[in-house]
């Protein structure tokens, strides 16, 4: 009996040393990595984390959008490049990075609502040139069909493939159903401050603290650890302590839980959603990947053109950054020579 009662207190103390660490880390976090940005509230209690560079010399402004999980740190070398000939702005999504919970489902329709209200309470006036990546190029498909007026022109990045992901594809529910069970374990995992020791391991040391944790945690911390170390591998050094400490916070996850169950949603909304008209449309296809086809193409928009970047897998962004900034600079230039009247 003595021996449960100790084991129990012992374990309590494990737990409640965890929760000390994991609040102490994340607050020191949110001191260390905010000063660059600021918070739009957008009403609702919530408020959304952006970050802005660039001026915008002849009018427009490139708004980037990332993937699914991804914060405004995925386009942190574009946006710094792109901030050089014009006004810039990424943010992140509601459920994920600095921003605060979400409260509706993380489908299209929803995060282009709170986009549109974040740059009209942020002081942001279009014309907007849109840069979606993955499932953010689904979200810069429905801003434009919902505010046409306000966008000049689109550059989706790899955008998602409805028919690729359940419904349309029933086949792949078993990874949306594996990916919302990982997301669900690594909250209580990171409370603890478990995952914040194992991407701070990951980062700063040989990593054999991560391998550890991971291999203690069986598949799902594995997986979780080996998604961490190839966003992050890709991304310049500077920015990954901000992106462990994304990593490291509960709320993170469940972010990235209502993203990944959204998906099924996101595809119902899209599959069927109406072309984009007159707005011109340039996508970057990976080499690795299928070319859409005319077919594809024609139902994103009436103006579409695709360009296959050689050398680069999904996330091209981080393969070839160069070869996306020339592909912005290109539609931005060619944006400007041709004025869009924007209703205000």
């Amino acid at each position: 009996m003595n021996l449960i009662v100790l084991s129990a207190g012992f374990v309590f103390g494990l737990a409640l040393v965890g929760f000390l660490y994991q609040w102490l880390g994340a607050r020191r976090d949110r001191l260390r990595f905010t000063g660059d940005g600021r918070w739009v509230d957008i009403g609702g209690g919530r408020r959304l984390y952006l970050i802005e560079k660039g001026t915008a010399g002849q009018g427009h402004t490139v708004i980037f959008e990332s993937g699914i999980a991804a914060t405004n740190l995925n386009w942190f070398l574009i946006q710094q490049a792109v901030s050089r000939f014009t006004a810039t702005a990424s943010y992140d999504r509601g459920g994920l990075g600095w921003s605060s919970p979400c409260r509706s489902a993380r489908t299209p329709a929803n995060i282009a609502s709170e986009l549109h209200a974040m740059l009209e309470r942020a002081g942001i006036r279009p014309p907007y040139v849109l840069v979606g990546h993955s499932f953010g190029g689904l979200v810069m498909r429905r801003f434009a069909l919902s505010y046409p007026d306000e966008v000049a022109s689109l550059v989706l990045v790899d955008p998602m493939r409805c028919d690729e992901w359940p419904p349309a594809n029933p086949s792949r529910q078993a990874e949306v159903d594996l990916g919302n069970r990982l997301s669900g374990y690594a909250i209580p995992i990171a409370r603890v401050g478990l995952a914040r020791l194992a991407v701070t391991s990951l980062l700063r040391r040989s990593g054999r603290t991560s391998r550890v944790l991971a291999g203690a945690g069986g598949h799902g911390a594995r997986h979780v650890l080996g998604r961490v170390r190839e966003e992050i591998g890709k991304m310049p050094r500077e920015v990954w302590p901000v992106v462990a400490a994304h990593w490291s916070r509960p709320d993170f996850y469940a972010g990235m839980r209502h993203h990944v169950k959204s998906v099924p949603d996101s595809v119902r909304e899209m599959q069927d959603a109406e072309p984009i008209r007159s707005i011109p449309v340039l996508v970057l296809t990976p080499d690795k990947s299928k070319p859409l086809s005319d077919d594809c193409l024609r139902k994103i928009g009436e103006n579409v053109r695709q360009v296959i970047v050689p050398q680069s897998g999904h996330w091209i962004h981080l393969d070839q950054p160069d070869r996306v900034i020339d592909s912005v600079r290109t539609v931005v230039e060619a944006a400007c020579s041709q004025p869009l009247a924007v209703t205000t």
